[in-house]
Order: structure tokens, then sequence, then C-alpha cells
């Protein structure tokens, strides 16, 4: 009920009323949270790379080292697997440094990723790693393979 000569709210119906009123008020002024990772159209960008079979993978490496660098420079947060993709997208053009520079930072900024990471650059470095000239020819001249399968048998 009102109190005419005071024209306010009386009563518990007045309290509740004043504790609605003050609660629209702060909530209404309060800031929206932050998102803990800044997108920036990472997303239309991988469905993109993924619609087009991966067709325009240098386009694709501008837009995600320039996303990037925005938010490096806003001091935002990159979203998981964003670095994962673009060693992707440098592995695909034949930059295997910067391929695995970007996995190596996967890696650190996500820890969940350790295991699956790890892995792909554990298969770059086997299928990197190239045998000495000569060395494949001279193992099967001097018999190596048996002497290796012998040590291998109980």
């Amino acid at each position: 009920m009102i109190n005419i000569l005071t024209a306010r709210p009386s009563g518990r119906r007045g309290a509740a009323l004043v504790v609605a009123a003050l609660c629209a008020i702060v909530t209404g002024c309060a800031q929206p949270a932050k998102p803990l990772y800044q997108w920036n159209g990472y997303q239309s960008n991988l469905y993109d790379y993924f619609k087009n079979s991966g067709a325009n993978a240098g386009e694709q490496i501008v837009k995600l080292e320039a996303q990037l660098a925005r938010n490096k420079a806003a001091n935002e947060a990159s979203p998981p697997g964003l670095h994962g993709h673009l060693a992707l997208l440098y592995a695909k053009v034949g930059n295997d440094d910067a391929a695995q520079a970007h996995l190596v930072a996967e890696r650190a900024l996500f820890p969940e990723s350790a295991a699956y990471v790890d892995l792909l650059l554990k298969k770059r470095s086997a299928k990197t790693a190239v045998p000495a000239p000569g060395a494949a020819s001279a193992a099967a001249a001097s018999g190596s393979t048996t002497a290796a399968a012998s040590a291998v048998a109980p």
C-alpha cells in the first residue's frame, strides 16, 4: 500500500519493491562478462578452409597470423586449436619449421593437447629423419638384418 502523504510504499510490499528496483538498477549497469578466448572469425575461417578442401592455405595463414597479432596487441587469449590449425597450414605449404613452432605453442598454451601434439611432432620427426647416404646398402651388405633378428629372438 502507498502512503499518500509521503508518496512512498509502505510495509513488506514496499520493501520488496525497493529491493527489486535496486537489483534492476545494479544488474542493468553491470558489464557483460569478457569471453575467455577471442575467436575473431577463426571459426568462419576454419569453415571456409574445409569447405574449399584446403585450397586456400596461404590465404588462411595470412588471416590467422593477423588474428594472432590482433589478439596479442589487445592482450586477449587466442582460442584452442588456432596454433594447431596454423601448424597444419604451414605443413601444407612446406614450412616445417613454422609448423613445428606452432605445434609447440599449442602444447604450451593448452596442456590438454600435449598427447596429440607430441604424437604429431613424433610423426614429423620420424618423417623428416633421413638415413645417411649408403647406410641402408651398407647394412644390407653386412647382413645386419639377420643380426638384429637374432638379437630380438629369445
